[in-house]
């Protein structure tokens, strides 16, 4: 687990995987930048997404949802063919 310390000062890497009920599955955590990586900035947060992924992400909307039924960071990628119910994974 990192310290707050730590996560404050690197940016938020949003990243595909494999894995999930739908083939690739999002992930998101706070993570140094590397050399290849793309950086974007939205509303004062610093993002990464490394190569691979962002060929995924292209053209995505990261919403973070915190009212009453809240789902936290919620993706929409007009890349992925199908999603599952979760929301969290996608082919």
């Amino acid at each position: 687990m990192q310290s707050a310390q730590t996560s404050a000062t690197q940016p938020l890497r949003v990243l595909i995987e494999t894995g999930g009920c739908s083939g690739f599955q999002y992930g998101l955590s706070f993570d140094a930048p590397k050399a290849d990586d793309t950086h974007f900035e939205s509303e004062g947060i610093a993002l990464v997404i490394d190569p691979t992924s962002l060929a995924y992400l292209d053209g995505s909307n990261i919403d973070f949802d915190d009212g009453l039924h809240g789902k936290g960071f919620e993706i929409k990628n007009p890349n992925a063919q199908s999603t599952c119910g979760c929301g969290k994974s996608f082919n």
